[in-house]
């Protein structure tokens, strides 16, 4: 069993637990969501996608967004997953990241919806 992401504590009082997927599907939440920088020993790790929910929307952020996800997933998830389709969205304040992935343990397809947004 792995930790669940966020930390929180289960109904006995004892360290929250999930299964493999769900663990997987937490680490890609944390890589997504992590801006460059913000880990002290791992000041790489991160997409910095957080940065960019009030730049202006174009095809080549867009572009450039996913080559550069696509990319980091590798680099830091790559023995785990093997990423089938991404994409990202941004619209206002909220932004919406939908990825497929392959599971290289169980060869499993999964997909996951992770969206942040600003809050007023």
């Amino acid at each position: 069993m792995n930790i669940d992401f966020p930390f929180h504590f289960n109904s006995r009082g004892h360290t929250a637990t999930t299964d493999d997927d769900d663990h997987i599907r937490d680490m890609i939440e944390q890589f997504l969501f992590t801006n460059t920088g913000e880990r002290v020993n791992r000041p790489e790790f991160g997409s910095g996608l957080l940065q960019l929910i009030f730049s202006p929307n174009s095809p080549e952020l867009a572009s450039t967004l996913k080559f550069t996800v696509q990319a980091g997933l590798q680099q830091w998830l790559g023995d785990v997953i093997e990423v089938q389709t991404l994409d990202v969205l941004s619209e206002d304040a909220t932004l919406q990241v939908d990825i497929s992935y392959k599971v290289r343990r169980s060869q499993e397809i999964q997909s996951a919806t992770f969206v942040r947004g600003t809050e007023l």
